[in-house]
């Protein structure tokens, strides 16, 4: 009687829900179709199974060679059928409760997984049923054991990959090295899976992790300067101080545009359109000035000198107005920037001040700048205002004062000879 429900209830569960010319007597709604997987389940699990493994214990009834396949064929069956319906339940749970991308992944990861855990379990139904031999029995708890650790992997895998492909979505560098993210955390779990059915299997694995892990040591210590690029690579893309696109001045004086942060190197095209590679342990070591952070805009500093002489009230009007005639002619300022100067130190030859300038970015900077200078210096001379010149006051005492216009006066033919053979004392 029960077999006979059953197989009502699977041909109802296996039609498609149609609907022909507006008959309700050929529509299975989904409310329908769901009830009939629920109570396919229940029956299954408190009636028909018990029943049958009831049935199987007496040998006289029918031989466990025959209903052992049986019931694994229809549980696959079963339950691949229902696995839509488990599914849809699942994500309908997780929708309302979490982000809809992370439900989709979750489902995608656990489509594969759940198929696996099926054949698993019809697996272990043959096991119980059939009258095995202990190897036989062995036998099938190894696969048992294989087919769930399959999932593992499988579930996890899918997983870490849907959640890679999020992560390095938020990043170009990050995509650019997607698949080396992958591969590794791949080659993690298959391991850890590997390692976790020899152990099932009765393999000791400890010996296999002492022979990791002394490799591990080999290896980290033949590719260190390798692993110490790769870690200040991990370090320069999750700590970000540079990014790719911004102007980036090194310690040692290159300056130019970072085109790529790589594991094991970044890469900075120059103003002359020459592509310096830096290791990334050396860039991760020395300083770098980013002139593209907080942001682009930045203030272009000139320092300039003038004349002791010079009224220094002239020199910060005139210096004002070239500042704000080149900010509203060239190209690349920033809208609204007042510039300004400061008086800050007295010179050797001049007195000193920095004058600002506002412009978008770093190389729009060099062109504000070129054109400041060459404005500036137009203006100064017009205007009488001196850029000086180092002057050096050299004080000789009199003795030697007089010695030398003893030699300026004698005759030009007289003294080449004697100032060759003059010998070098302290006061000629």
């Amino acid at each position: 009687m029960y077999i006979a429900i059953s197989i009502c209830l699977i041909a109802n569960t296996l039609r498609v829900p149609c609907k022909v010319d507006g008959d309700e007597t050929n529509q299975c709604t989904r409310q329908e179709h769901d009830g009939c997987c629920r109570l396919i389940v229940e029956m299954w699990w408190t009636l028909m199974i018990p029943y049958l493994i009831q049935q199987i214990k007496n040998p006289m009834v029918i031989s466990p060679w025959i209903v052992g396949p049986i019931i694994f064929l229809l549980w696959v069956l079963i339950l691949f059928r229902l696995k839509r319906w488990i599914l849809r339940t699942i994500r309908s749970y997780l929708t309302g409760r979490t982000n809809w991308l992370w439900a989709e992944s979750l489902i995608e990861a656990l489509s594969p997984a759940l198929s696996i855990t099926i054949l698993a379990i019809g697996v272990v139904f043959l096991q119980a049923i059939l009258p095995l031999g202990a190897r036989a029995d062995h036998a099938l708890g190894l696969v048992v054991a294989g087919l769930a650790i399959l999932a593992l992997i499988i579930f996890s895998d899918r997983l870490c990959r849907r959640f890679l492909i999020r992560l390095t979505s938020r990043s170009h560098v990050l995509q650019a090295e997607l698949g080396l993210f992958q591969g590794v955390v791949r080659g993690v779990i298959v391991a850890l899976g590997v390692l976790a059915f020899l152990n099932t299997i009765g393999i000791s694995i400890t010996p296999i992790i002492a022979s990791l892990g002394i490799g591990t040591v080999a290896v980290a210590l033949a590719l260190q300067e390798t692993l110490a690029n790769l870690f200040a690579g991990i370090y320069m893309i999750v700590e970000k101080p540079i990014e790719s696109g911004h102007f980036i001045k090194l310690e040692s004086g290159e300056q130019g545009y970072v085109t790529r942060v790589g594991w094991r190197s970044t890469q900075i095209r120059m103003l002359g359109d020459t592509v310096v590679v830096v290791p990334n342990s050396k860039l991760a070591g020395s300083v770098i000035t980013n002139m593209s952070l907080p942001k682009e805009e930045l203030a272009v500093t000139i320092e300039v000198g003038v004349d002791y002489g010079c009224n220094l009230d002239r020199v910060e009007t005139v210096t004002l107005e070239v500042a704000r005639d080149v900010m509203a002619c060239v190209p690349g300022t920033i809208p609204g920037f007042e510039p300004r100067m400061r008086f800050h130190s007295f010179g050797d030859s001049s007195v000193n001040f920095t004058a600002w300038l506002g412009a978008k970015d770093y190389v729009s900077g060099l062109a504000l700048k070129h054109e400041f200078i060459k404005r500036l210096h137009s203006r100064y001379g017009r205007e009488g205002i001196g850029i000086p010149f180092p002057i050096r006051t050299i004080d000789l005492p009199e003795t030697t004062i007089a010695k030398l216009r003893q030699i300026i006066g004698r005759p030009r033919e007289s003294h080449p000879t004697n100032l060759r053979e003059r010998p070098n004392n302290g006061d000629s």
